[in-house]
């Protein structure tokens, strides 16, 4: 009997579901397991092929009639912030940003289910409960971690004790050729902070800092209003049939905060 396991990752494809992101579309995934010591290896290398990662599934769209999930990377050597950008900068010099490894807590829990019920009351995530976010953050075999955002109080960086309100934090992967945003959630009352904005923003500086070339942002879906605001990041690859190519952004499009 040949015991062997096998080196090579294993695909499976998903039953067709409704899009989230598009009207009367039907999605499909491709997916596949991301354990063991090579995990870290493959990740990277399936990120650079368009998959994104989930717990440990790696995946992508595997639609039958419809080609508009596109991936997107930010060129961070390249990228300039516009004017809007600086704005975002200065209205959040209060904020501190803390990288951590990847252990959940209560506080971002309450801040995940505030996010959630605001934005996504109809998506796939909206009844996860605190062990599913748990699950979420902890199950990853590659390098992970999560960054907390939040608001500067008097002693911060004193004694080595968290302070102040949290209001967002991202769960990144960190890769050999920049970083990886897999998920970010805000306190969506504080609209006028564009949090969103902050977080991509901040990558971009950590992905400078590490001199590494680029921030995955996931997909971008041309027709989704909710995806918009990452064309905004300029300059940025989107990967077409041919690989990963230059996108040059309507012009006449003004500058979105939103986020999805």
């Amino acid at each position: 009997m040949n015991t062997r396991v096998a080196t090579s990752p294993q695909f499976y494809l998903t039953a067709p579901a409704s899009c989230p992101y598009l009207p009367r579309e039907m999605e499909r995934k491709v997916f596949t397991h991301l354990v063991g010591p090579r995990a870290s290896e493959l990740n990277d290398l399936l990120t650079q092929g368009g998959f994104r990662r989930s717990q440990n599934i790696a995946y992508r769209p595997a639609c039958e009639t419809c080609r508009a999930c596109v991936s997107v990377r930010i060129l961070a050597d390249e990228f300039k912030p516009t004017r809007s950008m600086k704005r975002i900068l200065a209205a959040n010099k209060d904020v501190v940003a803390t990288e951590l490894p990847p252990q959940p807590t209560p506080e971002q829990y309450s801040l995940f289910r505030r996010y959630l019920d605001d934005r996504h009351q109809k998506g796939g995530m909206s009844d996860m409960s605190s062990l599913d976010y748990a699950i979420m953050v902890e199950d990853t075999h590659v390098t992970t971690r999560l960054i907390e955002y939040r608001i500067r109080e008097p002693g911060d960086g004193l004694g080595g004790e968290k302070k102040g309100e949290l209001i967002a934090a991202a769960l990144t992967d960190v890769m050999c050729d920049g970083l990886s945003m897999v998920y970010s959630f805000f306190n969506p009352e504080l609209e006028r902070r564009s949090l969103g904005s902050l977080m991509i923003l901040d990558h971009i500086r950590r992905t400078k800092a590490m001199g590494l070339p680029h921030v995955y942002l996931g997909y971008w879906v041309n027709g989704s209003k909710k995806m918009h605001y990452k064309t905004r990041f300029q300059p940025q690859e989107h990967l077409m049939p041919r690989g990963w190519q230059r996108f040059v952004p309507d012009a006449e499009q003004e500058f979105d905060d939103s986020q999805e």
